[in-house]
């Protein structure tokens, strides 16, 4: 690790310099030698370098995002060359060479962080040395080696003897239980870190490379910081606890306002807005239009989650835009879901159906063009009556005239079933 330490030292002045900036701020409040003043002013080294590094992880955000528009294209690949593993891999290498997106770029923040890493073990295993290092002076190295964290001194190690731990003025059992705690919460807080980004913001419907590369992470890193954990400094603890607590905030905040589509956190976000954008009626906040101009742009590519907020939206009579707005809806006619299903838009007529026809109607067949109906007829025409028919008159029988079925009229009429005789089914022997 010193062999490490020492090709990072170009940076050690700088680290060094930052360190006593802070140092000066914080000892004018809890004192000089004290361990609040020289772990505070770790932990605002690793503020500062973080705020430092959100442009590179907005560039990581993007380049996520651009892999996750890959994700139908890695699906065709995987299902044409199922059997072939080598070809799919290197399928799968030629589309992100195409497209201009590295599956490794969720380790850039990690990568960028190395330098600032090493330089701070080195400063601080100079401060363990008792050797003058960067802009440390003797007066500081002083400071820094009286420096205690609940006992532990901040250049301590968990596997320093007792003699050395004696000139440090600690005790083996005061720093193995500090150092020993800080590991296991350094590991923790990576492991978890991993783990909401494997289950909460990851398309599960398409399996590829990158997952299994996030999957691999989310296992391999604890098990790194359990083992190296154990020769680092309690200083650099403080920094790699940090580190990943900031990491940790920084990943929750973006899959809750910024998920993944495809994913749980998605699902989640999608069902959050749909509330506020019913309640209010409209978008306020322009990362939720973002979301919503990429969701109405994919027509029908959307995922399950994003056809139920459209859905959602036609339902309470609302519309997104392609500029991700929504606004109400003034269509009058029937609105055809995502899904298929066709529901009817707010304030639309509905379409009355058809009176039914009585079995006697149906047997006679279409009314032809100049028979008339009497029930049709208006009831002011002229008709003769009961009491004005002539008494010698008789009423002509009616012309009847040919009907579908009248051969069978006769034995209608002898009680038989009218129409066509149903075919006999032949009896059981």
């Amino acid at each position: 690790m010193d062999t490490i330490a020492s090709f990072f030292s170009f940076i050690t002045t700088p680290v060094s310099w930052v360190i006593v900036q802070f140092h000066a701020v914080y000892g004018a409040i809890f004192g000089p030698d004290t361990g609040w003043a020289w772990g505070l002013s770790i932990v605002s080294l690793v503020v500062l370098i973080r705020i430092c590094l959100i442009p590179l992880f907005v560039k990581q955000i993007k380049a996520t995002r651009a892999m996750q528009t890959l994700q139908p294209e890695m699906k065709k690949i995987q299902e044409r060359y199922k059997n072939d593993k080598q070809r799919q891999s290197e399928e799968m290498m030629k589309l992100y060479k195409e497209s201009g997106t590295n599956p490794l770029s969720s380790c850039l923040p990690i990568l960028a962080q190395s330098p600032f890493f090493f330089a701070l073990y080195h400063v601080l295993n100079g401060i363990a040395s008792g050797k003058t290092i960067g802009v440390i002076n003797d007066s500081l190295l002083e400071s820094a080696r009286k420096a205690h964290i609940f006992g532990a001194p901040l250049a301590a190690k968990f596997k320093d003897s007792a003699d050395t731990l004696a000139a440090l003025h600690a005790t083996v059992t005061d720093v193995r239980v500090v150092t020993a705690i800080m590991i296991i919460l350094m590991s923790a807080s990576q492991f978890y870190t991993q783990r909401q980004l494997m289950t909460k913001n990851v398309d599960t419907s398409v399996k590829t490379p990158f997952m299994q590369q996030q999957k691999m992470l989310m296992y391999v890193f604890p098990i790194m910081f359990a083992v190296f954990g154990i020769n680092f400094p309690v200083g650099v603890l403080i920094y790699w606890l940090t580190t990943n607590v900031w990491t940790m905030g920084q990943q929750m905040y973006v899959i809750r306002n910024n998920p993944t589509p495809g994913s749980k956190a998605q699902a989640a976000y999608l069902e959050r807005l749909t509330g506020h954008v019913t309640h209010h009626g409209k978008i306020r906040s322009r990362s939720a239009r973002v979301i919503v101009k990429a969701i109405v742009a994919k027509g029908r590519d959307r995922n399950e989650a994003e056809r139920k907020f459209i859905n959602s939206l036609t339902k309470a009579g609302l519309t997104a835009q392609a500029d991700g707005n929504v606004v109400k809806s003034d269509s009058q006619a029937v609105a055809q879901a995502e899904d298929g299903t066709a529901t009817a838009a707010v304030g639309a007529p509905r379409r009355q159906q058809p009176k039914r026809q009585s079995k006697s109607q149906r047997q006679a067949g279409p009314k032809q063009p100049h028979e008339a109906d009497p029930a049709d007829e208006p009831a002011s025409s002229p008709s003769l009556t009961k009491s004005e028919e002539p008494q010698d008159a008789k009423p002509a029988p009616p012309k009847q005239t040919p009907k579908p079925g009248s051969g069978t009229r006769s034995k209608a009429q002898s009680g038989q079933r009218k129409g066509g005789q149903r075919p006999k089914s032949p009896s059981k022997k």
